[in-house]
This record gives structure tokens, sequence and C-alpha cells, in this order.
């Protein structure tokens, strides 16, 4: 069972809890924790998009094992921070953006923070689309545009089923896709090994230039990408039944009057992605109270689903990379995604880099579905508004197809759109390390310090490579 430091120091005695647990029989209603598995998966799509084909792609084949540092810190830290966000969610039975809707009073400050979060989501749709397109391109032949359009329908489909056929449904055709990109982007590691004291040498930090730094952003960008912090919360709300519903019930005075000295509840709907909830906020839950499987059962749970997730993202990620620095360091034309696949087609033959291009596009149609998820979770929490499905999925399609009819370098157009994601991360991070720290919002499964303090890191880390990246664009260096 993997551990962390979540151990709380005001925890029950466990004499006296093992002791309880012996006397309690066993509920049957409680499921397997296998079973429970599932939001982190779903969640780490979104460590496998597009974007993260390119940065990886680009860092290794201009500087070939150079970053593999930067692959490799990144999962670390996207572990710590995912598992927070499916915490909050399940002790909570809230989203992040529910969770910061409420608590941040001023109109204007919700907004301004909801329209840096939208944009954050923007980028995202604009990566995962125009590799989806890119990938179209590369195995059929379809003009960018009219790939760009297709990544998107499907988009659509896969949300109506998610809203139709619930989050488990969901979760399996995501995690059939994962599965695609794994074996598409991996097998070519088999085939060409890479240098195992290269490898080894790329885990020392270090750049070699200003250039690098904009890779390491990118990457990192890529990595801990803010939608996926925000869409994991709501994910593991969605994935389990809350109490919410039973609570406005059982004390509907707490929801409203009618106005007629009759007191009856607002109708409070499930959390399905595309369900329109009452006109009243749902009331507060105590933390822990959110879910009719125990809390400790879910957080369990959720420490499995995230360090198998994570183990798949990153060591894809990191094959991704040594793929390049193997095969495309060196090569001229490999910059953009279409020169890499040439360049694979020729070292490796066309079995490998059409597997490769199968890889990219069931990346961005995955993602893509997420990254939708993550954009209208933003917007509710936030700004209590619900937006039609079909209506807000071809509006964020908007700038990835302009990109793509005014064609501009997709490839290009990838690591930038991961380098405006890197900036979004200090406004999801530090707000999440700072509610799951708090014995108010999270009870008794609140941050051990040294968590906290691992969070605190991560986002100084990340803040202070921002800055460094802005002085040396600024700087022209």
């Amino acid at each position: 069972m993997p551990k962390t430091l979540d151990d709380e120091t005001d925890a029950p005695d466990a004499t006296a809890t093992t002791a309880a647990r012996a006397r309690r029989p066993r509920d049957p209603s409680v499921p397997r924790v296998a079973w429970l598995i599932g939001p982190a998966l779903v969640a780490g799509v979104a460590y496998l998009d597009p974007g993260n084909v390119a940065s990886n792609m680009t860092a290794g084949a201009q500087y070939g094992y150079l970053l593999v540092w930067v692959v490799v810190l990144g999962n670390v830290m996207a572990w710590l921070i995912q598992y927070l966000s499916a915490k909050l969610g399940i002790v909570t039975g809230r989203s992040l953006p529910e969770v910061l809707g409420g608590r941040i009073r001023s109109r204007w400050g919700r907004r301004a923070y909801w329209l840096q979060a939208e944009l954050v989501a923007m980028a995202t749709d604009l990566a995962e689309v125009i590799g989806g397109a890119v990938a179209l391109n590369l195995l059929f032949g379809v003009p960018l545009i009219w790939g760009g359009l297709i990544t998107g329908a499907v988009s659509i489909g896969l949300l109506v089923l998610q809203s139709r056929r619930g989050p488990r449904t969901f979760e399996f055709v995501i995690i059939g896709l994962l599965a695609i990109i794994a074996i598409g982007f991996t097998v070519g590691v088999f085939v060409a090994p890479p240098d195992p004291a290269g490898l080894l040498g790329g885990l020392v930090p270090r750049f070699a230039d200003a250039n690098s730094v904009l890779l390491a952003a990118s990457i990192l960008g890529a990595t801990i990408m803010p939608h996926a912090i925000y869409a994991h919360s709501a994910l593991s709300r969605d994935r389990f039944a809350t109490r919410r519903g039973e609570q406005a019930r059982s004390a509907p005075a707490a929801l409203g009057s009618t106005g007629t000295g009759t007191v009856g509840p607002r109708p409070v709907a499930w959390h399905g992605f595309g369900v329109r909830r009452g006109t009243d906020a749902a009331p507060e839950l105590a933390p822990g109270t959110a879910t009719h499987v125990p809390t400790d059962v879910l957080v369990r749970a959720t420490r499995w689903d995230v360090s198998i997730a994570m183990a798949i993202a990153g060591t894809v990620n990191l094959c991704i990379l040594l793929l390049a620095a193997v095969n495309l360091a060196g090569v001229e034309g490999t910059d953009s995604l279409e020169g890499a696949y040439a360049a694979l087609g020729t070292a490796l033959g066309p079995v490998i880099a059409t597997l490769f291009a199968v890889g990219l596009l069931a990346s961005g149609l995955a993602s893509t579905s997420v990254g939708a998820y993550a954009g209208a979770e933003i917007m509710y929490g936030l700004l209590h508004v619900r937006v039609p499905l079909i209506l807000r999925r071809l509006v964020t399609l908007v700038p990835a197809l302009v990109i793509l009819w005014l064609g501009f370098d997709p490839t290009l157009s990838l690591v930038l759109s991961q380098v405006v994601l890197s900036f979004g991360i200090p406004f999801a991070l530090v707000p999440l390390v700072a509610l799951t720290a708090k014995a108010g919002v999270l009870g008794r499964w609140r941050n051990h310090w040294a968590t906290t303090a691992a969070g605190v890191a991560a986002s100084v880390f990340l803040i202070t490579l921002n800055g460094v990246l802005l002085w040396l664009v600024f700087t022209g260096a």
C-alpha cells in the first residue's frame, strides 16, 4: 500500500480503532478497493495529451537526455498534487472550484480567478485539438482544419456518454484510450533502447541555455496541468454518491422557504456533468460525511489510484523523451510532430511511426474530453453558471480551429500552450495546498505538516521557474 504523510497527529488510538473494527461486522455494501480505482486514471490522461508529446519530443530531439530530470521531478510533484485534489473532492463532496467559489467573497475576485482558469482550460483545448488534428493528418491525410473539427465532434460524443451513462462508463472508455496511448508511445523505446549512462546523466538537474528553460517550463506545464487539478477533485466527487441530497431532505429549512409558511427543499441534483443543479447552493457537509463509502477506504483507494495513474503517465512521458533522444537528436526537420513522425519511420520503420501517430490521436481524443469537463466545472464552481454542453465545446474549439485555419506551426503552438499552462499552475496549486492543510475543510484528513511543506516547496519551485522564464523573455536572453 502506498504510504503518505497524511497520518493525523490527532487520529484516534490505533488499539481502540482495531478493537472497534473487530467488534463491527464487515459492511457488505463497502466495495473492494480495486473497484474504487478510476478517477485518477481519467485525470491522468491530462498528463499524456498532445502538449506533453510535443514538449517531450522537442526536448529529446534538441537536448538529448538533458531534461530527463524535469520529467521525473514533474511526475513526483504531480503525484502529490493529484492526491491532494482527489482527497479534497472525497472528504468535502465538492470540487476545488466549488470550494473556492464559496470562499472568494468578492464577485470581481471570483470573476478574475475564473478568467485565468478559463484561459488555462482554453490553452488545454488548443493543445488537444491541434494534436488530434495532426494525428489524423499523419494517418489519413485529413486536412488540419477538418481534423480539428473531427476531434471536437468526438470529444462532444464522449462527454454526452459521460452525462448519460455516468462516470464509470466514461472511465472505462478513457482508460481504454489510455492503454492505446501507452502502447503507441512506448513500443519504440523497446525497439531502440536508450543509453543507460545518458539516462542516468539526465537525472542531474541542469540547463543548457534559455531555450532549455522554456522547454522545462513547457514540460512542467504539460505534466502538472492546472485543469487536471480542478478536474480530479470533481471526478472524485462525481464518482461516489453524495449524501447532500439526504441532508437536504432531512433539513429542508436550511434550503429556504416557499414564502407561504410551507417549507420545502429546493431541488438538489446529482453532481454528474451537464446536470443542472438547484437554484440554491447545496448545503455544506461536515468533513468526511460526503459519501456512503467510508472516507478512510476512499482515501486509501485514492493513494493506489493516483500511484497507478502517475506511474503510467510518468513512464510514458519519459519514453517519449527517450524515443526522441535516441532517434531524433541531431536529425534535421524533427522540430515538428510531422518531422518526428517521418524521422521515426526512417529510423524504426513504418509500424513504429504508425503506432506513434495512433497514440497521438488517442491522446487528443481522450484529453480534450477531460479538458472540456474541467472547463465546465471551473465555470460552474466559480460563477454558478452552467452553459449547455455543445455550446461550450463549440466556443472552446474556436481558438484551435483559428490557428489551424491560419496555418500556424502546430508543434510550436502546442509547446507555447504548455507554457501558458505552467503559468496557471500556482493559481490552482497554492489554494489546493492551503485548503487541504485546514482542519476546518478536511477535518482529521487534513495534511500532515510535512505534506504541506512538500506542497509549498513544489509551489515555490514552479513559481520561481516561471519567474526565471519571464525574465529571460523580457530581457531577450
